[in-house]
């Protein structure tokens, strides 16, 4: 694909505490290569990717194939970025929550960035330093579900690759048939004032107006 050469294009935010991960994780869903070194992001920065989105009929039939080209937003977990990293907030379509296993204590700041979630993600690397095991895990995750916050849950690794892709392609999925909702409630409600559909392949989402 081109540089101009897409359907849609969404932004992704990578959120958790400093160190847990998130450049790594990045690196390897764009570029699928590991860097050991630990960089502490400055701010915020971005990676890119293109890739294509096959949608799904109402039976679960092969339906459309859309290109998508994909920003996925890197965010500083330091407090002392807070106030620049949440202005990115908004313009994005969906959260990478991440937190680090071998740190209980970004574990347990996982409700401090509640507010910005949409996806759970952990990281493995070091899983002889574990100190989430996956009943703690659950347990958060069964809290998050009472406060009727649905976060599906992967445990990945940079370093080997381990449910990297995987995770990103169901936010990607999540987000794409909320989009589908969203130009469904639109078709009915211009058919129904007699005016005329729109098709989920004819504006880009920052051109739809709808509260998904």
């Amino acid at each position: 694909m081109t540089d101009g050469d897409y359907d849609y294009l969404i932004k992704l935010l990578a959120l958790g505490d400093s160190g847990v991960g998130k450049t790594t994780f990045l690196y390897r869903y764009t570029d699928n290569k590991f860097n050991p070194k630990f960089i502490t992001t400055v701010g915020i920065d971005f990676r890119e990717k293109r890739v294509i989105y096959h949608s799904r009929g109402p039976n679960g039939s092969p339906g459309k194939a859309f290109k998508v080209h994909l920003q996925l937003w890197d965010t500083a977990g330091q407090e002392r970025f807070r106030s620049l990293t949440t202005a990115f907030f908004r313009d994005a379509m969906g959260f990478l929550l991440m937190f680090d296993l071998t740190s209980q204590q970004s574990f347990l700041n996982v409700r401090n960035w509640m507010s910005k979630r949409n996806r759970g993600i952990c990281e493995v690397d070091n899983n002889d330093q574990r100190e989430v095991f996956p009943s703690l895990s659950n347990e958060r995750l069964n809290f998050f579900h009472i406060l009727h916050i649905s976060i599906p849950y992967f445990e990945t690794s940079a370093a080997t690759g381990q449910n990297v892709d995987k995770a990103v392609e169901m936010l990607l999925d999540l987000i794409m048939k909320r989009m589908e909702q969203c130009v469904d409630k639109t078709q009915v409600s211009d058919t129904a004032n007699g005016g005329s559909s729109g098709k989920l392949d004819s504006a880009k989402p920052e051109e739809k107006k709808c509260a998904c």
